[in-house]
């Protein structure tokens, strides 16, 4: 009995975003590398992740492990755009600080007007924790 190679394409696909996508899920290509460089097994992989197959993630790995310095550039680009929009974001989003100070002191005034609803004390609690 003869065994037929094939030749077989990695499991990826990139999404209108530009972004790898592994097999037919939306689990990201990074997602299974930086997980596969920080010790998880293969299998670990899928139980974190259900959306994958096990023979995807191999595929994955393998292709990583063939093709490592192209991976690492791309890994390197996507951590490149997380920063900027990670950037953008601070830039454009109040300070979180500020935002805690000013419900913790309306929680405080609350608290000493006996006037007060309840219930404005209350969603000002979830911010305690903060």
């Amino acid at each position: 009995m003869n065994l037929v190679l094939e030749v077989e394409a990695p499991p990826f696909r990139e999404d209108a975003r530009g972004a790898i996508r592994v097999g037919n899920s939306r689990v990201l290509l990074e997602l299974v590398i930086r997980a596969f460089q920080d010790g998880a097994s293969p299998e670990s992989i899928v139980q974190r992740y259900s959306t994958l197959s096990l023979s995807d993630v191999y595929s994955a790995i393998g292709y990583y492990l063939r093709h490592q310095e192209a991976v690492e550039t791309y890994l390197n680009y996507r951590e490149q755009l997380a920063d900027s929009v990670r950037q953008r974001l601070l830039g454009i989003q109040p300070d979180l600080g500020v935002v805690r100070s000013r419900l913790l002191a309306q929680k405080q005034s609350c608290l000493l007007n006996p006037v007060c609803k309840v219930r404005r004390c209350e969603i000002v609690d979830i911010f305690e924790d903060f």
